[in-house]
């Protein structure tokens, strides 16, 4: 038995932050922005729009898109970094919301890589036959810790949440292989300020680890998997920087229409980037059944994750 996604669902914000909406705010262009970044605009959401409320929204939706009710869920796993709460988890929260009854919940947190961390925890629990149905969610709120003043990084993040439910799926489809890992080191250069509570990046080093460890983990997944680069059809980075994710397409050879990109439109949503990247890319009919997409993400901590899914039931 495999595990594969079976249903997909997104939320963002309705409120869209371009960059000319920034060079009112702070000493910034659109061009230096683009240029360095490929960010173009961003979702923020409202003071009264939680994370709980962005990850219920994109659950229901995955639930409703695989044909299920919350009564088939056994189990939601949320990856986080901006819970309104340290307790009640946003799991709790939403599997509450829902009325899944049969349902247990928890957060992970592991930032940019926490969709991969759960996606890749979600298929250890179905393929020992333990659980059936699961909701995989990525949802984040950067803007509430987002340093306004701080032109450098304020530019880069936005707000939303993308959901998968994962179930049993045909033995030559779903999970193929997966790597992640943890620099515990590095978190000097990633962190959330204790005296404001607002996110710190020394982007140099972080651009410097991102390249490598994105790199690096692509290629540990595909030799796991048992595939070749020209066997990939959609590349699916973390939506951190345009420099960064072209990095790792060139460092797998692939061409350009095998790279997906919504860093445009969103820009860094930390835990949601890549459930966002995936949902547009399935929506935009960028998916096929048995395509094989590489999904890989960097992020605090320092983390990393990759996977190879086969797309398919």
């Amino acid at each position: 038995m495999n595990a594969g996604i079976l249903g997909v669902g997104k939320y963002v914000p309705e409120r869209v932050l371009t960059n000319f909406d920034l060079e009112k705010m702070m000493e910034t262009s659109d061009e230096w922005i683009r240029t360095r970044t490929g960010i173009e605009e961003r979702r923020i959401a409202r003071d009264d729009e939680y994370t709980h409320d962005m990850a219920y929204e994109a659950a229901k939706k995955a639930i409703e898109n695989a044909g299920l009710t919350p009564d088939d869920i056994d189990l939601f796993i949320v990856a986080t970094v901006t819970q309104e709460s340290t307790f009640p988890s946003v799991g709790n929260i939403i599997q509450d919301r829902l009325g899944a009854k049969n349902a247990a919940a928890m957060d992970v947190e592991a930032a940019c890589s926490g969709f991969t961390y759960g996606v890749v925890t979600a298929s250890q629990f179905i393929q020992t036959g333990a659980y059936k149905h699961i909701v995989v969610i990525g949802a984040d709120k950067l803007s509430k810790i987002t340093d306004w003043d701080d032109r450098s990084t304020a530019v880069l993040f936005g707000d939303g949440a993308g959901a998968v439910v994962m179930g049993p799926v045909a033995d030559d489809k779903g999970l193929l292989s997966f790597v992640l890992g943890s620099d515990g080191s590095g978190g000097k250069y990633l962190n959330l300020k204790e005296e404001n509570d607002k996110l710190y990046m020394n982007g140099r080093e972080v651009f410097r680890f991102a390249v490598r460890k994105m790199g690096d983990a692509s290629m540990q997944v595909l030799e796991k998997a048992g595939l070749e680069k020209e066997d990939l059809d959609l590349l699916i980075p973390h939506q951190a920087n345009i420099r960064i994710m072209e990095a790792s397409r060139e460092r797998l050879g692939l061409p350009e229409e095998k790279l997906m990109r919504t860093v445009h439109k969103y820009g860094n949503t930390s835990s949601s980037s890549i459930a966002l990247a995936l949902i547009d890319a399935v929506e935009e009919g960028r998916v096929h059944d048995g395509d094989n997409l590489l999904l890989v993400g960097f992020g605090a901590g320092l983390t990393w994750g990759a996977l190879v899914l086969r797309w398919g039931k």
